[in-house]
């Protein structure tokens, strides 16, 4: 019987062509997202938080994704802190429930730089990651899918990637933080931006949401560990749940539900249910020729 791999998962209903780049990423890119991962310890900051312009709140892709991969570093005794701005503080906040959430200030270019080479100074993070946070474009703004300006509500986070040499990149549309990896790619794809992020990341995991990225790089931990470091589907969904209390929107409808980029949180669940399933039986092996 088929068993699907870890990247099979991650990529599955996807909905936006994002699994057009893959033949342009490592056969297993997130297995080697998490070796690269484990290859350099030390603190992590965790960057999260996308605004929806026409909802006027952020999404809900981003922050459980990011607390279910903070959880597992620290299980694994690494030091965590989530990065965002004022219009994701409170979704970040509600999510992670007394983590330590850093505020990125909306400021100009020098005295964006300034803060982040301060932060980095103060952390001394041994990686940065991203999930689903918007990165610059080509043209020094940030876009929505749609290709609208949004950088007014978005603070230069991407300062913090471009002075640390160690980092990786989860997103689900090409306008994210580390799509800047794959962006002529990215430009050429049918569907996807033609304006997309220029930043780059060490590493780079792409998938259906970012979320389910985030996931999946927890499920490539945990094999490598022998830790089952996933969150159950019941505390996805829950953290999903907070996120909208706390104001966030479904990113696809612009509404205030619990739902994760159209889905439903029965939809939602399918990931992180095929992950453990993933994690159960083991990968496929593979057939060397």
């Amino acid at each position: 019987m088929y068993r699907p791999d870890i990247e099979d998962i991650i990529l599955a209903h996807d909905t936006r062509r994002m699994s057009a780049l893959r033949p342009f990423l490592p056969i297993d890119f997130v297995l080697e997202a998490g070796r690269f991962l484990l290859a350099n310890p030390g603190p992590a900051l965790i960057v999260t938080g996308f605004y929806i312009l026409g909802a006027g709140a952020s999404e809900t892709d981003g922050p459980p994704g990011a607390t279910a991969l903070g959880s597992a570093l620290r299980s694994l005794g690494r030091d965590v802190a989530y990065v965002t701005d004022k219009f994701s503080n409170k979704i970040v906040e509600a999510v992670v429930e007394g983590e330590s959430v850093i505020e990125f200030p909306l400021a100009g270019q020098s005295e964006s730089e300034a803060y982040a080479a301060e932060l980095i100074s103060r952390f001394r993070p041994g990686l940065i990651i991203a999930v689903e946070r918007a990165g610059l474009t080509g043209d020094g703004t940030y876009r929505n899918r749609e290709e609208a300006d949004i950088s007014d509500y978005n603070a230069k986070t991407d300062c913090l990637f471009q002075r640390h040499p160690v980092s990786l990149g989860i997103g689900d549309g090409g306008n994210e933080i580390g799509m800047g990896n794959l962006r002529d790619e990215i430009a050429s794809v049918e569907g996807l931006t033609s304006n997309p992020c220029v930043t780059t990341t060490s590493r780079l995991i792409i998938s259906s949401c970012s979320n389910w990225g985030a996931y999946g790089l927890v499920a490539a931990l945990s094999m490598q560990t022998g830790r089952n470091l996933l969150p159950s589907v019941e505390l996805g969904a829950a953290r999903v749940r907070r996120c909208v209390e706390a104001g966030a929107v479904d990113g696809m409808t612009g509404e205030r539900e619990d739902s994760v980029d159209g889905r439903s949180l029965e939809e939602d669940a399918f990931c992180l249910k095929s992950l453990q399933d993933w994690l159960e039986r083991g990968p496929e092996p593979k057939i060397l020729i």
